[in-house]
Formats: structure tokens, sequence, C-alpha cells
């Protein structure tokens, strides 16, 4: 029998949702709390085959999945995709070298650099972001010059390190919605509609989903944004524009739990499926 290792910081409803789809598959899922190992490879015992990495802390969850593939256990996502994903500017970078569709963006260290590549994008309004995030947290979007000096100021004075790297992205208007794709292993297996009156979208800021039909292009856009980045169990945020659908943000540990009822899909029992396919195929 194949056992899932679903590593957590907190069992949440995305969570409860693999554990009851690895019931009705007869899967075992081993929970592992990250928060209360020792990883310690020369006493390490695993008693699993295949790990799901479901952490809500980034940095425990990308040291946790160091660890285990240092033991040659598959952890999903991979430390490769996560990698990437983690950091919205990487995963830009990788984006755009791979031709798929994605929003024009720059990286800049100060604000004459910041009032420079604005520039360069087409001007005024511009989104800055940190590049590690998640939730729709401290994006800002940047009117005027006066609104960019005060968040820069901000930012230089309070923020860590990483909100001193300025990723600006070009605003892209959304008609009141953007799309988020869920796909698995290269499949677009479902997608919602994220509507909102803010421009900012995300259900966890109060964004309503409903279904989003799986049209070629979104599809095809999916799987090719999939692809590029190395592939696995994503989501993938989407913005519909007049010139096409364009990736915004690609993530890694999605949560979906607002999701299956309005898609008619079983997204966990999805991702359990796809743990299952890489347990066999080793």
């Amino acid at each position: 029998m194949i056992t899932i290792g679903l590593l957590h910081s907190t069992i949440r409803g995305d969570e409860k949702l693999i554990i009851e789809a690895a019931k009705k598959r007869g899967t075992q899922i081993k929970l592992i709390d990250v928060r209360e190992e020792i990883f310690n490879r020369k006493t390490y015992r695993c008693d699993f085959d295949v790990a799901l990495e479901r952490c809500v802390s980034t940095v425990k969850g990308m040291h946790a999945t160091y660890f285990y593939e240092s033991l040659n256990i598959p952890v999903i996502n991979n430390s490769s995709v996560t990698s990437i994903c983690e950091d919205k500017f990487v995963t830009s970078l990788i984006l755009q070298k791979a031709h798929v569709s994605t929003p024009d963006f720059a990286m800049v260290f100060n604000a004459d650099q910041a009032q420079q590549a604005i520039k360069q994008l087409g001007g005024f309004p511009v989104v800055i972001k940190p590049p590690l995030g998640s939730w729709g947290r401290l994006l800002a979007k940047i009117n005027d010059i006066d609104a960019l000096e005060t968040i820069l100021e901000h930012k230089d004075v309070l923020g860590s390190p990483h909100q001193k790297s300025f990723y600006l992205q070009k605003y892209i208007k959304k008609p009141g919605r953007d799309i988020r794709s869920f796909v698995i292993d290269s499949i677009t297996i479902c997608a919602i509609y994220r509507d909102s009156p803010h421009w900012i979208t995300n259900t966890a800021r109060g964004g309503v989903a409903t279904n989003c039909p799986v049209t070629k292009e979104l599809s095809s856009l999916s799987k090719k944004a999939s692809d590029a980045v190395g592939g696995g169990v994503l989501s993938m945020d989407v913005f519909e524009t007049e010139d096409g659908l364009q990736i915004n943000e690609i993530n890694h540990t999605t949560e979906f739990k607002n999701s299956e009822r309005p898609t008619g899909v079983s997204i966990s029992g999805a991702i359990v499926d796809y743990c299952i396919k890489v347990a066999k195929n080793l």
C-alpha cells in the first residue's frame, strides 16, 4: 500500500480534503508536522513512499523538501519547482524566457531606478509586489510619482530585506475578475473565476469563486507555464487581456478548498492520484 507523507505546519480545510480523498482511495496518509521533526540524516527513518509538501510556512516547507530529497524521497512539489514559484520575480523570468504570455515587469533596488523602470513599462499605474509572499498581502497599486516615493520610503525604512527588492509589474486592468486554473501533471483539471470589485481578487481578500470553463486557450497556456517551471501540482493566476490570457503568478502549495464546490472537481482527489502515480513510478 502506498503511504503519502503529508508535510504540514497546520491542518487546514485543504489538508482535510486531501486526507479524506486518500481514505476513499485506500491510501495511507502519515501526518508530519515539520515543526516537531528533527531533520538529521544520520538518524531519520522514513516510513512513507512520497512526500506532499503543504506547509503554510514557505521557509519550513523548503527546508523539509531539501531534507527529504536528500534521502531520495520524492517530494511534491520538488525543490526546483518550489524555488521558482516561491519568488515572483524568478517566476516571471522563467515564464518570459519560455515565451509564456505574462505581464511586463522589472526589478529595481532604489527610487531612481524605479522611475526609469516605470517609464519602460509604459508609465503609471504599476503594481509593486514583494517578491516573496501570498494571499495578496503587501501589494500596492502605484498611480503616480508621489505614491511611488511614499511606498518605497516605507519599504526601505520598515521592510525586511525582501521588501527592499522592488518588483514592479505593469498594471493590467481586469474585467472585475481573474482566473485561477488548477494544473496537475501539466493537465488543467478545472478553473475558477475570482470576482471582486477590488483590483486584488484573491479569495483570501474576499474574491468570490465561480466555475470557469477550461477553454483550449486556458489549457494550453497553463500547460506551457507548468512545463516552464517544472510541473507537479500547481495553480495559475491568469489575467484576461485584450491580447489574450496572461499568466500572472504560479502557486506551488495552492489552496483549493473554496474551489471544489463551484467546479464540481475533486482537486484533492487529483492531488492524491498524482502522488500515487509518482510513488508507483519510482
